[in-house]
């Protein structure tokens, strides 16, 4: 028997038709910075349906007349730097590398000099500053003279599975299809604008599911890259699939944009081809500890989280950030996913006296600490990731939710027709309202087919033009703000329930203070010693 467990056509079909809906009257077509084609081609196995932004008042009459279009929605296809990277990129010969330049930061990730590892020390060496840059000699392949369709991946979690990796069932399918729904409508938007515009052809999304086990992972990429012929893939969630997966699009040389791993360690695979549209977990965490200690004047708090790479890696900068500000986690404890009592790991946590806890891990788990905590009778402030952010854990919680905070990588109350008029389409299409991992799914979508549509038909150009974008991408979820190592560092935000449900504070709403951020890297600036811990 196949042990990667791969998805038999019968049951991926019965799949994408349940996650299909039912298609309406097709989203006005605007294409580049000219006229709409007259025509709408359709997706092999995607037609090309239907988006059209809801009617009503506020907020959603601006939708309905809203009308996506270049320099608002993309970037336009004939911004003279975009025309000029191309000239660059197109320049040289296949063992050429085109002067493109080589993008620098002067400070990881918008870390405050007092919560930097080893601050106190000289270094030699800043890693992740530099952008990596692609030699290959991939620019000069080109575009196949037939093609019916453009195929972009994804990879997600979309099916149930069990897994040793993942510690039992998996537990990610709530977000893995909504990440679907959101990629999926990008595609359908681009096709009833005319598909890929160069041929008038449309693109068509090749899905496969992310079951959790490494190998697997890795298989399916393979596929995409060289059976398939995908020009580039979106995926995936989980933190460990994710490091094997991109390790492969490395050697197939294709890009891979996450729309959904928030793992810190990602992007610090220095993968010339891997990119994130997500802030990630230490920039959530940056935030949340600023609040706690900066804000809140806490001297301590204790860390509940999964027993998965997820929860591992999500609580580092909280521990390594306490412990750097001066205030210790006198206390982390792990459960296992699927737990149901909690009484052990929150009787330790009492007896450590605590004076915040904070979670990471997911929604359901969220809510179940958080009751058992109240019923045991610690009243300390909850604090968690985005993944408890959800109407899962305001279920689950009750009255307890009130007051509880979690980071979020982006504001979804935010006052912007754009992701107003996206919403409404999301919610014709799909029939609910779309959460975080359908936004930026659909903005990673089509920040891949925006490529495409400008580099061609070539996986190295593709990547190119999206190394070296002239300016923030405007994406519903916000600007995304390339790194040099193309990690998002735009803004996060604190999200906390309220009597009237969520709502979304910056950094400038609740006025936390922020350590020093230097405006040099530790090489080019003097030793420098952390600041007193406030």
């Amino acid at each position: 028997m196949n042990m990667t467990r791969r998805i038999s056509a019968s049951v991926l079909a019965v799949i994408l038709l349940l996650l299909a809906g039912s298609a309406g009257p097709a989203s006005p077509a605007a294409s580049g910075t000219g006229n709409p084609p007259a025509t709408t081609s359709d997706s092999v196995r995607d037609k090309a349906p239907a988006t059209k932004a809801s009617t009503g008042g506020g907020t959603q009459a601006r939708a309905a007349d809203y009308v996506p279009g270049p320099g608002t929605d993309w970037i336009p296809f004939d911004d003279p730097n975009v025309v000029e990277l191309l000239r660059k990129i197109n320049s040289v010969g296949p063992y050429e590398i085109p002067p493109l330049g080589v993008k620098k930061d002067d400070n990881y990730a918008n870390t405050p000099v007092d919560v930097e590892p080893f601050s106190r020390q000289g270094v030699f060496k800043e890693n992740f500053l530099e952008q990596m840059e692609y030699g290959g000699p991939g620019r000069a392949i080109p575009e196949p003279e037939h093609v019916d369709t453009v195929k972009i991946g994804f990879i997600g979690p979309i099916m149930a599975t069990v897994s040793v990796a993942t510690g039992g069932k998996s537990h990610e399918e709530a977000l893995g299809i909504p990440m679907l729904q959101g990629a999926r409508l990008a595609i359908e938007e681009w096709n009833a604008r005319g598909g890929y515009l160069k041929r008038k052809i449309p693109f068509e999304l090749v899905v496969a599911n992310d079951n959790g086990l490494w190998g697997s992972s890795g298989n399916e990429i393979v596929k995409m890259a060289y059976k398939d012929d995908v020009w580039s893939i979106l995926g995936t969630i989980d933190g460990a699939n994710s490091h094997i997966a991109i390790r492969v699009a490395l050697k197939a040389e294709l890009v891979m944009m996450n729309t959904g791993d928030t793992d810190p360690t990602f992007i610090e695979t220095n993968i010339p081809w891997v990119m994130r549209d997500i802030s990630d977990d230490r920039q959530q965490a940056y935030l949340l500890i600023d609040y706690i200690y900066r804000k809140a004047k806490m001297k301590n708090v204790g860390i509940i989280r999964a027993s998965n790479r997820y929860g591992r890696f999500g609580v580092r900068e909280i521990r390594d950030g306490s412990r750097r500000l001066g205030r210790p986690v006198p206390i982390e404890m792990a459960y296992k996913v699927g737990q149901e009592d909690f009484s052990l790991e929150l009787g330790r946590m009492r007896d450590a006296k605590v004076e915040g806890v904070v979670h990471w891990g997911d929604a359901r788990e969220c809510g179940l600490i958080l009751n058992q905590m109240r019923a045991m009778g610690m009243k300390q402030p909850y604090f968690g990731c985005d993944r408890c952010a959800s109407d899962e854990f305001a279920q689950i919680a009750g009255e307890n939710a009130r007051g509880a905070i979690f980071a979020y990588p982006w504001n979804p109350q935010r006052k912007d027709p754009k992701l107003a008029r996206f919403r409404g389409a999301y919610r014709e299409r799909y029939g609910m309202e779309p959460e975080t991992y359908a936004a930026h799914a659909y903005d990673g979508m089509n920040m891949l087919i925006w490529a495409t549509q400008v580099a061609g038909l070539n996986r190295a150009k593709i990547r190119d033009v999206l190394a070296y974008l002239p300016r923030p991408w405007p994406g519903v979820t916000g600007d995304i703000i390339l790194s040099a190592c193309l990690d998002d560092v735009g803004d996060v935000y604190l999200a906390k329930r309220e009597k009237a449900g969520w709502s979304y504070y910056s950094r400038a709403d609740l006025g936390i203070p922020k350590g020093y951020i230097p405006p040099k890297d530790r090489l080019s600036r003097e030793f420098a010693t952390a600041n007193p811990s406030p």
